[in-house]
């Protein structure tokens, strides 16, 4: 009977053991340079504490500010915590899990994703959502963000989603396995240094039948508002430039984001329309044609900001602080010899 009893339990986690490795060889890297965004989230925990601003929000955080250049030249110590059409709920639990890890002085969220209602695609919820650790904010996070043909399950058991992977693995599925990839992004920030000019002439919006601001989304932004004040951290809400109608801002929705701000005592910045006092030139300040900024935009605006940052919010320069100073020296170092190799290329 104990023989028996061991075979089974024996043979029970043989079974367990292979499910789990090919959980781990199927489940996507994101290591293709056209989804590097699926790294972003999971880079958060080997800086997590220490920042005095963390960024959340979708793409036009992860591309248009640089940590780097804010402490070089303004001592602040920030993170951003962005991943590609990350929603108002994604942002919600993604801040609620990083007051687990710090209690930044200010958290800096972009406004666009409020446009967006519902559930928008399983593939940028995977983006967001697997780099995530396991916690109640992540459970929770998937619950409100799956769409109708997802299962929550998939998102417990790797190989149920992606089991159809086995015929398509490459070395790196084997190679980070069990070990996180190199890097990709500096302290969040996903560095692009290709130049494509935006085309001339005006660029607008398609005509909406409806402005309104869905009620889901500002319902999480109200959440935001409200956490940030209960650990004594400075909600600001920001809209990143951008100058293509595939992300136009409309007025009407920035009316109702700068009501709600003078509301709830709530600082707001757009700026769309202070992309020339920022120096900002859509002839060389961007590598997709208007639509996000590339490395020289994106740290004209980081200056810009961290002036903003340092004056109006109280956001201190901590380079005295020299274990600090020494692990941001360290990441400094690390974004201009990026940038100067891919300069070179």
């Amino acid at each position: 009977m104990k023989k028996r009893i061991f075979i089974s339990v024996s043979a029970l986690l043989i079974l367990a053991v292979i499910f789990a490795l090919c959980s781990a060889l199927v489940e996507p890297k994101y290591t293709d340079l056209k989804q590097q965004e699926g790294r972003l989230i999971g880079e958060y925990y080997a800086e997590a504490g220490g920042h005095d601003v963390i960024f959340i929000g979708d793409c036009e955080v992860y591309e248009s500010f640089v940590p780097a250049v804010m402490w070089e030249k303004y001592g602040i110590s920030s993170y951003i915590r962005g991943s590609a059409q990350q929603l108002a709920w994604h942002s919600y639990y993604l801040l609620e899990e990083t007051f687990k890890y710090e209690t930044p002085k200010a958290v800096v969220f972009n406004v666009l994703a409020l446009k967006y209602g519902d559930p928008q695609s399983e593939a940028y919820n995977r983006m967001t959502l697997d780099g995530m650790k396991w916690s109640d904010a992540k459970i929770k996070a998937i619950a409100a963000s799956m769409t109708e043909d997802e299962s929550f399950l998939d998102y417990v058991f790797p190989l149920l989603r992606y089991h159809s992977r086995i015929t398509e693995l490459t070395g790196d599925d084997f190679k980070y396995a069990f070990k996180d990839a190199p890097a990709v992004s500096h302290s969040g920030y996903l560095m692009q240094t290709d130049v494509v000019p935006m085309p001339e002439g005006d660029a607008s919006g398609i005509t909406l039948t409806d402005y309104t601001l869905p009620e889901t989304s500002m319902e999480y932004l109200e959440k935001m508002r409200a956490l940030c004040e209960k650990n004594g951290s400075e909600l600001i809400l920001i809209k990143a430039p951008t100058n293509s109608w595939r992300y136009w801002w409309y007025d009407e929705w920035d009316a109702q984001i700068i009501d709600y701000a003078e509301e709830n005592g709530l600082a707001y910045y757009n700026f769309i329309p202070l992309c020339e006092e920022i120096g900002i030139d859509w002839s060389t300040d961007t590598y997709d044609a208007g639509l996000h900024l590339n490395v020289y935009g994106a740290e004209k605006l980081s200056d810009y900001f961290g002036d903003i940052l340092a004056r109006e919010h109280g956001i201190t320069d901590r380079r005295s602080d020299s274990a600090l100073s020494e692990a941001w020296q360290g990441r400094v170092d690390r974004y201009y010899e990026d940038k100067n190799l891919r300069e070179s290329e």
